[in-house]
């Protein structure tokens, strides 16, 4: 598999089913369940992220990863909903669609972009870290540590 034969296209509505139960999955991966009154929103993604720019992943005609860019001020966005199945992961493919959220953020003129992860996932951090995201704080959320992260977009 070649990052290049990977295509991201914006969410449709018939990606529904399919891209909920990968991010669930993932969720799931991490977290050993998932408490699906805290995931609402996707069970509309469409209606949910109808102001965003929700991406999804393919590979071969499947879904394969997924990432949303939300507006939170006229300067600022915010990327949720990063995933991507596990059997294909560290091969590029969140990179890809990251930094094509970067590109549409910038393209959107916003200046900055935010986004948390959970304290434990190293990976995830480590990932977020190579991009060029900076760590600005650390909290305690309600399901454990948080680490959130800023990439400024007016010096790249």
């Amino acid at each position: 598999m070649e990052v290049q034969q990977i295509l991201i296209k914006p969410f449709e509505s018939e990606d529904q089913d399919t891209v909920q139960s990968l991010i669930l999955a993932g969720l799931a991966e991490h977290w050993g369940e998932v408490d699906p009154t805290l995931n609402l929103d996707l069970n509309d993604i469409g209606a949910s992220y109808n102001d965003a720019t929700f991406l999804v992943a393919w590979l071969d005609g499947r879904i394969i990863g997924s990432g949303a860019l939300i507006p939170r001020s006229d300067q600022v966005a915010e990327i949720v909903r990063m995933s991507v199945a596990p059997e294909l992961r560290k091969r590029g493919i969140g990179g890809k669609i990251l930094a094509r959220l970067c590109q549409e953020a910038k393209e959107l003129g916003f200046q900055r972009i935010i986004l948390e992860t959970t304290s434990t996932w190293s990976d995830v951090i480590e990932f977020y870290k190579r991009f060029g995201f900076r760590v600005t704080h650390r909290q305690e959320g309600p399901f454990g540590g948080e680490v959130h992260f800023a990439l400024d977009l007016t010096s790249s």
